[in-house]
């Protein structure tokens, strides 16, 4: 479990760089899709719900090193998400390519939703996105079709990132 707890953090460090140093800087985007929501998901969907929220939690301190929003915000929403994710461990078949897609639409709406929900409780201290718009559409559509592209991938190096099955908790 600690091989694949190490082999995972340095998934989401190295998404997390790839959002906050070049994905971020090309103008050509109107939102930068969120590779590292999709690799937590991958990882609580295959490890369960432990793994799932402290990989939500690793990449949440990653991306909230990284970025300028407030401190603790990407912890709590990844850190839930990776639980919702890993209420779903080894029950869905995330090898094909409706599945993975519907993963993350959802996962992208639920963290919309949450993102939504906190703004209500601090106004002053966030910027939210409203759900309809041009910027939260683009996220959803980028996020919706590389979640089966980067599902494909990360299941290429399933022997490092997964925990055997008699170790998922």
């Amino acid at each position: 479990m600690i091989k694949s707890f190490f082999a995972c953090s340095l998934v989401l460090l190295c998404s997390s760089l790839t959002e906050a140093a070049i994905l971020s800087n090309i103008q050509l985007l109107p939102a930068i899709p969120d590779i590292s929501l999709i690799c937590v998901l991958y990882f609580s969907l295959q490890n369960g719900k432990l793994l799932g929220e402290t990989t939500g939690f690793i990449s949440g301190l990653c991306l909230d090193f990284l970025t300028a929003g407030p401190f603790g915000l990407n912890c709590l929403l990844r850190t839930l998400l990776g639980f919702l994710g890993g209420i779903f461990n080894k029950i869905l078949n995330t090898e094909g390519f409706f599945i993975p897609c519907l993963l993350g639409f959802c996962a992208t709406i639920i963290k919309a939703l949450l993102l939504w929900g906190i703004s209500f409780i601090f106004p002053a201290s966030m910027v939210s996105y409203t759900p309809i718009s041009w910027f939260f559409l683009f996220e959803l559509g980028i996020n919706t079709l590389l979640t089966p592209l980067i599902f494909k991938f990360l299941s290429l190096f399933k022997n490092a990132l997964v925990v055997r099955p008699e170790a998922v908790i």
